[in-house]
């Protein structure tokens, strides 16, 4: 048999229900400005394509004459 003493260490159901909505409220705090951040990322990434490309299309018109 296993005797259960009654000063344990283990958490109690409410202490675990705690730190889960804790956890859930700092989620809900994180991930939209994650979001916001990933496309901020997204646009300047495609900027800078497009200035790459635009540099590159006046090269070639420098050495060619014309646009591709």
């Amino acid at each position: 048999m296993v005797q259960i003493r009654g000063n344990s260490r283990g958490f109690t159901l409410i202490e675990l229900l705690i730190v889960v909505a804790v956890i859930g409220i700092l989620a809900a705090i994180a991930i939209p400005s994650f979001s916001t951040y990933r496309i901020k990322a997204y646009n300047s990434s495609a900027l800078a394509d497009i200035r790459s490309l635009k540099m590159n299309l006046e090269s070639y018109y420098q050495e060619n004459g014309r646009y591709p």
